[in-house]
């Protein structure tokens, strides 16, 4: 593809169709840009198209963004396959040269996506194999150009904000080291500078907010620089910067204050990113910060007094809490904390009136419900100021308890009293309370049970049946909607602590306010009766089984049901997984109900398929699909084909329009339902009619649909392989083989196929092919030996003496080259078999290589015969010793399942718990597989009396006793 001015209008063409509102003109164009991305020059087309100042902006933004995409999709996609690199070298050379320079001197909207693919090209290329970056970069910083300097700020942020969240290691800390050694004078000398051209430049406005956005970008990097370890430049400049931060706290520019209550200004970001610096070093570098200690608390406390309630300063506000609750949780900074006069001002001025609720956070509760529940309950309100004001007084009442107890307790007095006089005007003050008392209480807990620790001087369920069920019990379920949430929150915070006798009189109330209008209200309502049902007591059984449900159920599921009818919540994910918690307890006593659920949820799953958007509300609508599917057919299996019949049209509609989110979760509820079907006859034609398609090369290209792909198409081959011999289909089924043990995630997926290949495919077809798929096994193992693959291989070879021999296993690997059996004992099995991690799999390759040494003769031949000594005691270190850890997971190489978050947009597998495949254990008549290997040293010692002396002489004396414990167990003799 030539860089002409005829293909950049050509791209442009396609580019503006892909901004479309129509399907139809949006998706044929994005499929062709896909098709010729891998073309030579494609990248460096876009590149001049985004540089093309002439060119409508849109198209050079849609550009941008197609070209951060690209560098996500393809950089690094030939890591994980070890397939042929995706771009060729020319084009990532050129795409180095040209990106930073055009990056810098672009519009800001195209400077941002730039920004980002140098970012994801640094992640993988730099230092080593761009070490020229930083550099380029750095020079910028003289320009005196602060666009262009924030645009390299900018970069920098994005380049080395992972700093702040990867795990030690000397690679990481290797290219710190490079990366400071030319990055931390510099961005000092800038710090410096620019602190002062805010005394040059204070009376011109548009200057100001230029030169401030530039020093908030210089303290992100230097956070990210920071956040790993105390790097000695900065320890060696600490006052230099600590003396920045403190006059940046104390910086006042009326020209940059802004008149609008919600968004923050550039002040505001830069006062909130100087608090988040000074906490990392109260955190982490306590000792070097000390002498700064008192200033910033002065500094933060007199900030926090004078800053007022608007919700542009909530970030800053938040941080700044953050900062002193890091202070307060330090033993030596307690005496600042623990004058009482010190302690009610902080109350007073600081937590009460950020934990009140303001308008507008009224406003979010009614306008954007969805906004308010993921501040609230999901635990994304990190940056507001009520969790912030949480935190604080968490921190104080741990480390004052009885000091805070008396100055709390007059507060909750207080606002209580004040809620009582006139609840109708005063019901703000009882929230407060409420947040309070939680905040208070609360020592710790977790996702899954709430809270469990609390403290002892706090009367948890005391509050709770005199505060919290009353305003339940009210009869109106919409009167004071935020404080209806509020105690609903309240049942759900601590439903560990409050114990199934008070649970069991909230549940009809919270069943109750199920119809409630408020979005907020009815999805507390449902996620607090999914909490609640999922708890278990101490023997595992669920606390509200049928049983106690059985009072409740028709109004559960039914009020369930009608909430989705709601307006603003026909998709609520809170509603959906309640319902299919629900089913989950009720099992059997939920089959009444499945007249009127089936046709609904099928109804949904229609809706939601023309456009799919909630993708927590989808992945529990399929959930109850596939719970549902196994209640009912575990009653009668014949249901199945009433599924079928409803579902089918569905499940087509979805897979011939190409709908990607849904189709990995289409792809398990058809293996579960065929997997239903097994033992029944054959396989219905709609299945059939399918298959050929998920041959389609395009299906597996995306990561997400491996997994279930694979087990659908091993469902086709354990139920109709004479089918797929019949159709011709094989040598389909053996491309995709190839495709997963060429790559480093899918390799496991490719042995599983292998083994129901083995397993239930007729013979003869196989065997014809057996010494090609070995020949692409040994392949891989030659070009990438991955400890994951290296434990796959010992698993499958296992499996296969098992199911064939080992004698049929040794002479088709000698076949392929002379010896390799040798080398497959000597370099792989008997090094690497104790890696193996599962306990199934372990048994497995316990038995094949109990079989190897016991059954197979050519293990006995002069050129192998040294292995077999070495092979035992391989195998009683399997037995003996636990797994050893597979290091190349732990350093970060897939392990099947995980996605790289910077690899572009693909639909992720994400696996049903209530489609789960069971797991076969091929090995299920062998219980010990240590008697199995004496009983069988033993047959074989008697048919080879002299020989087996001599095989066993090298074994060292420890491992013969233990061999001999295992004979003693079994009951036989070797000697």
């Amino acid at each position: 593809m030539e860089v002409t001015e005829a293909n950049l209008q050509l791209l442009a063409g396609y580019l503006q169709q892909t901004l479309s509102a129509d399907p139809n003109v949006r998706r044929p164009a994005e499929k062709l840009l896909e098709s010729t991305e891998l073309q030579q020059n494609y990248p460096i087309l876009l590149l001049n198209l985004i540089d093309k100042a002439q060119m409508d902006m849109t198209t050079r933004v849609a550009g941008a963004i197609a070209f951060k995409n690209y560098i996500k999709r393809n950089w690094a996609a030939h890591l994980d396959s070890d397939g042929p690199d995706r771009i060729h070298e020319s084009d990532r050379n050129t795409i180095k040269t040209l990106i930073v320079t055009l990056m810098l001197h672009s519009p800001v909207a195209l400077q941002k996506q730039l920004s980002d693919a140098v970012s994801i090209i640094g992640k993988y290329d730099f230092p080593k194999k761009w070490p020229q970056l930083i550099d380029e970069m750095v020079e910028r910083f003289a320009s005196g150009d602060f666009n262009v300097i924030n645009g390299v700020l900018q970069t920098a942020h994005s380049l080395f904000k992972r700093y702040r969240y990867e795990f030690k290691s000397q690679a990481l800390w290797e290219e710190i080291k490079f990366v400071l050694d030319r990055m931390a004078k510099p961005l000092t000398d800038l710090l410096q500078a620019t602190m002062q051209l805010t005394k040059v430049h204070e009376n011109n406005a548009d200057a100001l907010k230029v030169i401030y956005g530039s020093l908030v970008l210089v303290n992100k990097v230097f956070f990210s620089l920071n956040s790993q370890d105390l790097p000695e430049f900065f320890e060696d400049n600490i006052n230099t910067w600590m003396g920045a931060f403190i006059q940046q706290l104390a910086a006042d520019v009326p020209s940059l204050r802004t008149a609008d209550d919600e968004d923050a200004g550039v002040l505001e970001h830069l006062r909130a990113q100087v608090c988040e610096n000074i906490c990392l070093y109260a955190k982490k570098y306590d000792e070097e910060f000390k002498p700064f200690m008192e200033q910033f608390v002065t500094a933060v406390w007199e900030l926090l007094v004078k800053t007022s309630l608007q919700t542009k300063y909530d970030s800053l506000v938040s941080h700044a809490l953050q900062f002193l609750s890091v202070v307060a949780e330090r033993q030596h900074y307690q005496s600042i904390f623990e004058n009482p006069e010190i302690l009610a001002q902080i109350c007073d001025k600081v937590v009460i009136p950020n934990l009140d609720i303001r308008p507008s956070d009224e406003e979010i509760f009614e306008d954007s419900p969805e906004e308010y529940i993921r501040r609230d309950i999901e635990g994304s309100d990190i940056d507001t100021r009520r969790r912030a004001a949480c935190d604080l007084v968490k921190t104080l009442s741990i480390n004052f308890e009885q000091k805070i107890f008396g100055i709390f307790g007059q507060y909750l007095e207080r606002l209580l009293t004040k809620y009582k006089e006139n609840p109708a005007t005063n019901w703000r003050s009882k929230d407060t309370a409420i947040y309070l008392v939680t905040s208070w209480a609360s020592r710790g807990g977790t996702q899954k049970h709430g809270i469990t620790q609390t403290s002892e001087l706090v009367p948890l369920p005391e509050f709770c049946a005199r505060q919290i069920i009353p305003e339940l019990e009210r009869p109106n379920i919409n009167e004071f909607p935020v404080l209806k949430a509020a105690a609903i929150k309240y049942v759900m915070v601590f439903r560990s602590i409050l114990g199934p006798q008070v649970l069991a009189s909230c549940l009809p109330q919270l069943i109750r306010h199920l119809p409630a209008e408020s979005s907020v209200v009815h999805s507390y309502a449902a996620c607090s009766v999914e909490k609640i049902l999922t708890m278990r007591d101490a023997s595992n059984t669920i606390v509200f089984g049928p049983q106690i449900l059985a009072p409740y159920t028709n109004e559960l599921i039914s009020g369930l049901f009608a909430t989705l009818s709601l307006p603003g919540s026909g998709e609520n994910e809170y509603v959906m997984k309640a319902i299919m918690r629900s089913f989950s307890v009720l099992q059997s006593a939920a089959m009444p109900f499945m007249g009127v659920a089936l046709p609904r949820l099928t109804e949904i799953l229609t809706q939601v398929a023309k456009n799919p958007s909630r993708p927590h509300f989808n992945h529990y609508l399929f959930e109850t699909l596939a719970l549902c599917i196994k209640i009912v057919c575990q009653a009668d299996s014949s249901a199945v084909s009433s599924f079928e019949e409803a579902l089918f049209p569905v499940f087509q509609g979805i897979l011939q329009q190409d709908i990607v989110e849904f189709m990995p979760y289409v792809f398990q509820m058809l293996s579960v339902l065929l997997e239903m079907r097994e033992g029944t006859g054959t396989i219905p034609e709609p299945y059939w009619a399918l298959f050929p398609c998920l041959l389609s090369p395009a299906l597996w290209d995306r990561t997400g649909n491996v997994t279930p792909l694979i087990r659908l198409i091993s469902a086709f081959i354990k139920q109709g392989s004479a089918q797929i011999q019949a159709l011709g289909k094989l040598s389909g089924i053996l491309g995709i083989f190839q495709k997963m043990i060429a790559s480093k995630a899918n390799d496991h997926e490719g042995f599983y196929l292998l083994q129901n290949l083995l397993s239930y495919y007729p013979p003869a077809e196989i065997q014809t092919n057996l010494r090609q798929i070995f020949g692409l096994l040994f392949q891989r193992l030659s070009l990438s030996k991955t400890p994951k693959y290296l434990s796959g291989i010992i698993i499958f070879f296992s499996f296969y003496v098992i199911k064939f021999s080992g004698s049929q296993m040794a002479q088709l690997i000698d076949e392929i080259q002379p010896n390799l059996f040798g080398m497959l004992l000597d370099r792989v099995f008997i090094t690497e078999m104790g890696k193996v991690p599962k306990e199934q799999d372990r048994k497995m390759v316990a038995v094949g290589v109990t079989k190897l040494l016991t059954e197979t003769p050519e293990i006995l031949q002069q050129q192998y015969a040294t292995f077999w000594p070495r092979l035992l005691h391989s195998l009683i270190d399997l037995f003996e010793r636990p797994p050893e850890k597979l290091m190349g997971l732990e350093i970060g190489e897939p392990a099947g399942v995980a996605e790289d978050p910077d690899s572009g947009y693909q639909v992720a597998f994400a696996q049903l718990t209530h489609a789960q495949p069971s797991q076969q254990d091929h090995l299920a008549e062998i219980k010990d597989a240590r008697q199995f290997l004496a009983t069988s040293l033993s047959k074989f010692a008697q048919a080879r009396a002299g020989e087996f002396s001599t095989l066993l002489s090298p074994l060292e004396p420890e491992y013969k006793q233990v061999l001999q414990k295992y004979c003693d167990q079994a009951g036989v003799r070797i000697a």
